[in-house]
């Protein structure tokens, strides 16, 4: 494999030849670290740019709570270093039962797991960045620590961004210390109740930090796990009073096995978890619903999880449904987007609706701006995100 400064010199020159091909017949280059999140989008297009030469911590400093690290490092191989100083990226971000997710794909997919709604999202633990833009310039935004962030940050705007703005090279991530305490519960509720509960206990000071409803087609309740993190004190005082919240709907809650609690909350962030592998039908699709958090229960006959304390309901649905899907969500305050695709289904056409919602005018505009500044020649619009141009 080429040293760093090889991929550098490789990969701009990559895109230099990119842009030299008349537009009507370049073939965009997509960018690709391990190959965890080839399922989503609407294809996969365009010649491969990847990042795997790309590897290695540049720092890392436990006692300021960051580190640098460059975008084709293996998710893995930052993780067992935090490990080792008792740090964690408290995110979450997914694997996807994945050995070769790497750091660039983690930032680029904007992807967290079941504790976003309590510690925030990927773009908020981002302090800065490096990355190649379509006119092969390697370009840095933000510093190491939050008082550099200044400005427009551009850093986080590569947050979620699937490489359609540029090649990211390296990131600095805030991280945080392992929570001195954990358990979780267990009870069966219906999906109105567990909305009830959690919306009561999200405003009062419990260390609630992930919450996972599920619910098969049809059954007049379903699962509800919640997982509580914190300081010993303040997790052992919670406990006793959820408890008694879901005795008062009429539920038990059961305190979980701590291996088992950790099984379960892994197979969820990876989406190995039952819910996600086996699908009602082999021609449905899943799909996800960002919706405000205090959004009422959906009146839809499908398979349902509720994640983020009601902000993120997973459905499983045909792709007929799709339509109804993003009608629903938009009610809701938010969006739907098609996540996985059934085997066969290879085309956004294939859905039976758009994969994604279109972007209210004002972020089409800003989306429009960001990409005529950082990629003019649309060397990175594989048309995974949006149409061809």
């Amino acid at each position: 494999m080429p040293d760093y400064s090889q991929a550098l010199d490789a990969i701009v020159q990559r895109i230099s030849h990119a842009r030299s091909v008349p537009a009507h017949h370049r073939t965009p280059l997509r960018v690709r670290g391990g190959g965890s999140k080839d399922f989503f989008g609407a294809r996969l297009h365009g010649e491969l740019l990847e990042t795997r030469g790309l590897q290695g911590i540049v720092s890392y400093e436990p006692t300021e709570l960051v580190v640098t690290v460059r975008s084709g490092t293996l998710l893995s191989e930052l993780e067992a270093l935090l490990q080792a100083q008792n740090q964690c990226l408290p995110f979450e971000p997914p694997h996807f039962g994945h050995a070769g997710t790497t750091i660039g794909g983690l930032v680029a997919s904007g992807l967290s797991g079941p504790s976003r709604a309590s510690v925030g999202a990927t773009r908020d633990f981002v302090l800065g960045a490096r990355f190649i833009n379509g006119l092969g310039e390697h370009l840095t935004f933000g510093g190491q620590v939050m008082k550099n962030v200044a400005g427009y940050d551009v850093s986080r705007v590569l947050a979620g961004s699937w490489g359609t703005l540029g090649l990211i090279t390296e990131v600095s991530l805030k991280v945080l210390a392992f929570a001195p305490s954990e358990a979780s519960l267990v009870c069966n509720l219906g999906q109105g109740e567990t909305l009830q509960l959690l919306h009561r206990w999200g405003g009062q000071p419990l260390p609630l930090n992930a919450s996972c409803w599920q619910c098969e087609p049809g059954a007049a309740s379903g699962r509800l796990t919640v997982r509580l993190r914190g300081a010993q004190a303040a997790v052992q005082a919670a406990l006793p009073k959820m408890q008694a919240d879901v005795q008062a709907l009429g539920g038990q809650a059961q305190a979980a096995d701590a291996e088992a609690a950790m099984f379960f909350w892994d197979a969820v962030r990876n989406q190995q978890h039952a819910f996600f592998t086996q699908a009602p039908s082999d021609s449905d699709c899943l799909w996800r619903l960002s919706v405000a958090q205090t959004s009422p229960v959906l009146d839809i006959p499908y398979a349902q999880c509720v994640e983020w304390q009601g902000a993120q309901r997973w459905v499983w649905a045909p792709a007929a449904a799709g339509t109804q899907l993003h009608a629903l969500a938009r009610k809701a305050g938010g969006h739907a987007s098609l996540f996985r695709r059934p085997a066969g289904a290879l085309a956004d056409t294939d859905a039976g609706a758009p994969m994604f919602d279109a972007l209210e005018a004002t972020q089409q505009r800003i989306q429009t701006a960001l990409q005529a500044e950082f990629d003019p020649d649309g060397v990175f619009n594989t048309g995974r995100l949006h149409a061809l141009t």
